[in-house]
């Protein structure tokens, strides 16, 4: 692969990164207060906990992607451990929204760092062993996997808006 491919991976793959990540910021900017503590639909996630949840979720890949300690380790038992409405006390949308912000902003930059190579290097959740049988389970993986997650759930918040 010569430098223009490279070049074109890496910009291909942030660029979808950030639009996921840009789209869900648009959304998550645009709800009132009220709006954030609205299910989806009856029965589901409130926004506010999808916000949280994602910024968890977001929190976790910087030692998986062995990019540092985490952030704000106390929002998996909010919003990875429980399901929504189960812990009455949450953070306040505006702690959320800027720790949302930070996260993404922090691992944008990060991701925006690495050579092509660091992207198909090995994440800190597979075993030496188990990558040198399946390389595919790299950090690119997890990136791609990740971005997707943010359209799932952008997918469930547009019935929000509908």
């Amino acid at each position: 692969m010569d430098q223009n491919q490279q070049d074109l991976f890496i910009k291909t793959v942030l660029s979808n990164w950030e639009l996921a990540v840009k789209r869900a910021s648009k959304f998550f900017d645009a709800c009132s207060d009220d709006e954030f503590l609205t299910p989806i639909a009856p029965g589901k996630n409130r926004v506010v906990y999808l916000l949280g949840h994602l910024t968890a979720v977001h929190d976790r890949m910087l030692p998986v992607l062995g990019l540092g300690e985490r952030h704000y380790p106390q929002l998996d038992e909010l919003f990875i451990s429980n399901p929504d409405n189960a812990i009455t006390a949450l953070p306040s949308i505006p702690e959320l929204r800027s720790q949302w912000t930070a996260i993404n902003t922090l691992l944008t930059e990060k991701l925006g760092a690495w050579t092509p190579g660091e992207w198909l290097e090995r994440h800190t959740a597979v075993t030496a062993e188990d990558f040198a049988r399946e390389p595919h389970r790299n950090k690119l993986n997890i990136v791609l996997n990740r971005t997707g997650h943010v359209s799932y759930h952008l997918g469930q918040l547009a019935l929000l808006k509908k």
